[in-house]
């Protein structure tokens, strides 16, 4: 880890070319929707893979927020009640996104528009809700950052 690198506590994936970094306290359910997405994109088609779960190195390349994964835990998701899976990965992404998985029975109905998360470096993005348990993940983001006018992955 270089010195303008941070450790967080987050899971970051890539589909196409978007970086998605999934965040919240543990237990939320971040590698779980995260591999769910990895999944549903592959099945439809797309690039999906895995840059870190759990502990994700970021700094700072510019005005973007670089993410790469520990090398003890490369290519490694927990998969809560199931193990330790390997999977498909790249050595670092920039993330566009931050991904917050929610309750359902206790989030906001609706978010407040224009959402942000404050990563490290003083970068922030956009950050979409996902609601736990949601059948299709993937697309569900796909659709709040198209209706936000955000990339869509």
């Amino acid at each position: 880890m270089s010195a303008a690198e941070i450790n967080i506590h987050a899971t970051a994936i890539v589909v196409g070319t978007t970086g998605l970094l999934f965040v919240g306290p543990s237990g939320v359910g971040k590698s779980t929707q995260a591999f769910a997405c990895l999944s549903e994109a592959r099945a439809l088609g797309q690039f999906a893979a895995l840059v870190a779960d759990d502990r994700v190195l970021v700094s700072r390349l510019g005005d973007h927020l670089l993410a790469r994964c520990p090398p003890t835990i490369s290519g490694l998701v927990e998969l809560r009640h199931g193990g330790i899976a390997e999977v498909e990965r790249l050595p670092s992404a920039l993330m566009q996104v931050a991904i917050s998985p929610v309750d359902p029975a206790t989030a906001e109905r609706l978010p407040p528009e224009g959402e942000r998360f404050p990563v490290a470096h003083g970068i922030t993005l956009p950050l979409f809700r996902l609601p736990l348990g949601i059948p299709a993940p993937f697309s569900f983001i796909e659709a709040v950052m198209r209706a936000s006018g955000t990339v869509s992955p």
